[in-house]
């Protein structure tokens, strides 16, 4: 396709935005961006670095070491998928633990941490053929987005999933333990100060919570030739 838009993907924790953005960009030839990798690589950062853990967070010397924070994403040339990197490093499967996804909601309401990754989202955008998903990329990184998509789901399905998803790499975790989690992290991001989990205006939300992987993604590959068959006309 000739005519390129932005894809912005919004929504809760453990809703498929990662799983849907991925085939969107993959069958529309677009550049995927994973922006909850990008905070998760930060998260990772803070606690290699000592800067948080159970009851405490050194937010200060996290701002004034973020300059020093290098995220970057490459494709495995084995598995084909996209990782994110930081320093240079390929940290993809070390930034989805529960003990990250524990620590990254407080990373993220840092308005100095989501101001230096909002600036790098907008520059990966800036050309447009871009898939983004987060919690705030239609209503701040791209509020002019041609196609908001804002994805829900119960809470005890959303559990369930990431439990499987820890259970089948290998994790020994409880189901309790993820659904708490998953309870604070909604909490967390849709109560915090700056840029909050909202609906934007425009957005078209999908609640997924008994839908299957693959009629959800025709659903929204739908909705986005429809946005691109507009922007023809």
């Amino acid at each position: 396709m000739l005519l390129k838009i932005t894809i912005a993907i919004d929504g809760y924790s453990s809703t498929g935005k990662s799983t849907v953005a991925k085939q969107l960009a993959e069958w529309l030839e677009y550049i995927y961006v994973d922006t909850g990798a990008m905070y998760r690589a930060v998260t990772l950062y803070a606690m290699e670095n000592s800067l948080i853990s159970d009851g405490f967070f050194d937010k200060e010397t996290l701002v004034k070491r973020l300059d020093d924070i290098k995220i970057s994403f490459t494709r495995d040339t084995a598995s084909g998928k996209a990782e994110v990197c930081l320093n240079g490093k390929s940290v993809e499967k070390y930034i989805r633990t529960l003990e990250v996804s524990s620590f990254v909601s407080p990373i993220a309401t840092i308005s100095e941490v989501r101001a230096k990754l909002v600036e790098q989202q907008q520059r990966m955008g800036e050309e447009k053929g871009i898939v983004m998903d987060g919690r705030d990329i239609g209503t701040v990184v791209f509020p002019k987005a041609e196609l908001k998509i804002f994805m829900t789901a119960s809470a005890e399905e959303r559990a369930k999933r990431r439990y499987n998803e820890l259970v089948e790499r290998g994790d020994k975790v409880s189901y309790d333990a993820v659904l708490s989690n998953v309870v604070e992290r909604d909490h967390i991001d849709t109560t915090r100060e700056d840029s909050p989990l909202v609906k934007a205006a425009d957005a078209i939300e999908i609640d997924n919570t008994e839908t299957n992987i693959e009629d959800q993604f025709h659903t929204i590959l739908q909705l986005a030739k429809d946005r691109i068959a507009k922007r023809l006309v």
